[in-house]
């Protein structure tokens, strides 16, 4: 076994320590060379244990155990369906006979124990964690459009009752902090250390009179009973509908799986149990959202994060004093970003007392961590002491980044840069938080061009993950490197996309919001626009989108790009103008194409401006905001404005609200039936009979015949 990924190590007690520790690679996972050493190891505890007192398992990563191998989970199809089956059962065999060896066995959680990692875990009879907020334990199989497949379920639902397991754990991939898990009942006890960690799994173990889980033990009844208890029984009907209403109609198949997994396991016996969670896996492995979500909420995340766009000469750089320009809600989320990880903020603004409007924002968010015991007073304290609020501009000496966040306005931008640049440390970054507004065009402002790069923050700040990342014509490849470094410093995913009138994000959002009021005007009733798209998975409908981010916005962006000689006039325009015209704006005037006040109503003169017909089917609405975004990217890679299909999915899924469902913007096309050829059939379709903007440009003609993909195409 000198090539097992677990040690065997036995004490003078008995007691054997398994630790996990897969030598080629940073984290423990259950690749194939986990389940050879599981099956050995479980062999020799077979063979060995009247010699065996118990087993603490532990691991020596800085993870507890990772999870699963999904770059083996990902190459399943539904032609390997019996392999995978295989595969999955043989794993659970192993934890099964693990935890009726009867040998008592803990334990001892060093590390965020995730996925397979819990499962691992709660194959044994006593769990020990570290108590360390850091640390995560938890079951987000359902973010990557999966289920916990080596037992997961079925010993959750067994140990919490289907309710709290569900609940606090399955159906939303909940990650939670040893304090939670011992609250729940996931975990036993909690250590101050390693060394206490190990000491209370070997002293349980050692004092330990049974070797067995609860629900082997007769008598045993689930908390909350199962599904023939009357109690549960008079509840469980109201799952189906919560769930559906909690996705909005979007078709994730993940969820649904897990509630039919998670109560028909409670029907049958533990063994039969793991049968029917296995099955309900491995349809989902093979399924074509699985493979989409694990490739981009997975490899193509990572690919960005560890640095997948940034150029690869500059030394990595970390930011120590950061000047905002703009102290409202933009300006203020983006100091509350860079404070939170310990930076220095000077916030301006136009006087001190604008800035300190900004600083009581940051302290409205900071007060709601402490109200909930996620953070110290003493924490809050230091935090909002590293934010300075000023209107002067001489306090913005010592700043090694500058962050611009004030009014779209080119002239008000070249100013505030100038400004900031005169007073700054000399080679201090200069980035323009512009959603639309060139880079290139705003680098004039300055003395040293090659220094500017927008950095297009998506709001509300503390929230969004991602950052548009824009590279003027002349950015140079130091700066980028350091607004990359800087993204990746405060938590957050950068993109990189070139320079170009509403870059990648807005320009393709722009298309989603139109095109929902272009169906709004062909006849699609209010709420048909909304439930389009939500029941194709985005999280929100165009028209909702559209009064949040007010109806004058696109309507400004479209005046620029006309006057810029760009691009032709989209029928959702006229739409908006519409409204306008008659002091709709948008939520924060309280009427859009909603009411807003006392609650949000479609407005009831919406249907007599724009009568309701059945001129466009449900299924074409549907397609026609998908297709917009996707053929709209398309462009933006055939004009060099993307350069990786990674940015483009994530951009699309964690920036504009592509449904993740579909892996982003470009593998949607992808993935279409028929692959990207029988994406520019339907496009076409979609083109003959609703308006040329549908019409795909030449990289999908290019791509279709012979069948390629766009990820092909990009990475060529």
């Amino acid at each position: 076994m000198s090539d097992s990924t677990i040690r065997w190590e036995q004490d003078a007690d008995g007691v054997v320590v398994l630790t996990l520790d897969d030598p080629s690679s940073s984290a423990n996972t259950m690749n194939d060379a986990y389940v050879r050493s599981m099956g050995e190891t479980i062999d020799r505890l077979e063979r060995e244990k009247e010699s065996v007192r118990g087993v603490v398992l532990t691991s020596a990563k800085k993870t507890f155990f990772a999870g699963g191998n999904l770059g083996g989970l990902i190459r399943a199809t539904p032609e390997t369906k019996d392999a995978v089956l295989a595969q999955v059962t043989l794993v659970k065999s192993q934890l099964r006979r693990l935890e009726t060896l009867g040998i008592p066995v803990a334990s001892a959680i060093n590390g965020a124990a995730l996925g397979g990692g819990l499962e691992i875990a709660l194959a044994t009879h006593h769990r020990v964690v570290l108590d360390d907020p850091k640390i995560k334990l938890g079951f987000p199989e359902v973010t990557l459009g999966l289920l916990p497949g080596g037992g997961g379920i079925v010993r959750s639902v067994r140990l919490l009752g289907l309710t709290t397991a569900l609940l606090e754990l399955l159906l939303q991939g909940q990650q939670i902090r040893p304090d939670k898990a011992l609250q729940l009942g996931l975990v036993h006890e909690t250590a101050a250390d390693r060394d206490e960690l190990l000491a209370k799994a070997k002293q349980w173990v050692l004092a330990a009179d049974d070797a067995s889980q609860p629900w082997d033990t007769t008598g045993y009844k689930v908390p909350g009973g199962t599904p023939s208890s009357p109690s549960l029984a008079s509840t469980l009907p109201a799952f189906p509908a919560n769930l559906t209403k909690q996705l909005k109609g979007a078709p994730y198949p993940a969820p649904y799986a897990i509630l039919s997994a998670a109560v028909e396991s409670l029907q049958v016996d533990v063994d039969t149990a793991f049968v029917v969670e296995g099955r309900y896996f491995v349809d989902l492995v093979v399924g074509q959202i699985s493979t989409n979500m694990i490739q981009a909420l997975w490899f193509d995340l990572n690919r960005i994060n560890g640095g997948g766009s940034r150029p690869a000469g500059p030394e990595t750089y970390t930011a120590t004093k950061v000047g905002v320009l703009g102290a409202g809600m933009m300006g203020a989320g983006i100091a509350h970003a860079f404070a939170k990880v310990g930076v220095e903020v000077v916030l301006k603004d136009v006087g001190t007392e604008a800035a300190e409007k900004g600083k009581a924002h940051v302290a409205t968010l900071v007060e709601k961590q402490v109200s909930r015991g996620r953070m110290s007073r003493e924490k809050a304290d230091a935090f909002l002491g590293r934010i300075t609020p000023t209107g002067d501009a001489a306090d913005l000496a010592g700043c090694d980044v500058i962050v611009e966040a004030v009014f779209e306005d080119q002239a008000l931008k070249h100013r505030v840069l100038g400004e900031a640049e005169a007073h700054a440390l000399p080679d201090a970054l200069l980035a323009s938080n512009t959603s639309t507004l060139p880079i290139t065009g705003l680098a004039e402002g300055v003395a040293r061009p090659a220094d500017v790069v927008g950095m297009h923050f998506f709001s509300p700040v503390d929230k969004m993950p991602l950052v548009e990342l824009i590279v003027g014509e002349r950015t140079s490849d130091a700066a980028l490197a350091r607004a990359y470094d800087v993204v990746r410093q405060i938590g957050k995913t950068p993109i990189v996309v070139q320079d170009s009138r509403g870059f990648f994000t807005s320009r393709v959002f722009g298309t989603l919001v139109l095109e929902g009021a272009a169906l709004l005007a062909e006849g699609l009733a209010p709420m048909s626009v909304e439930r389009a798209a939500l029941q194709a998975g985005f999280p929100a409908g165009p028209l909702t989108l559209l009064d949040e981010v007010t109806l004058t916005l696109p309507l400004k962006i479209r005046d620029e790009a006309a006057k810029a000689g760009a691009g032709d006039d989209h029928p959702g325009i006229a739409v908006l103008r519409a409204l306008v015209e008659r002091g709709r704006t948008g939520k924060s005037a309280g009427t859009g194409f909603f009411d807003w006040e006392p609650e949000k109503r479609v407005w009831s003169g919406l249907t007599e401006l724009f009568p309701t017909t059945d001129a466009v089917p449900f299924t074409d609405a549907q397609e026609r905001l998908l297709f917009a975004m996707a053929v709209e990217t398309a462009r933006c890679v055939e004009e060099k404005v993307l350069n990786s299909v990674e940015d483009a999915n994530i951009g699309s899924i964690m920036g504009i609200g592509f449904p993740p469902l579909y892996g982003g913007v470009l593998q949607y096309v992808d993935q279409y039936a028929g692959g990207v050829a029988g994406f520019v059939a339907r496009a076409d379709e979609l083109a003959d009979r609703y308006g040329e903007r549908f019409r795909p440009p030449a990289i999908l003609l290019e791509r279709a015949v012979p069948a390629g993909s766009l990820r092909a195409a990009v990475a060529s």
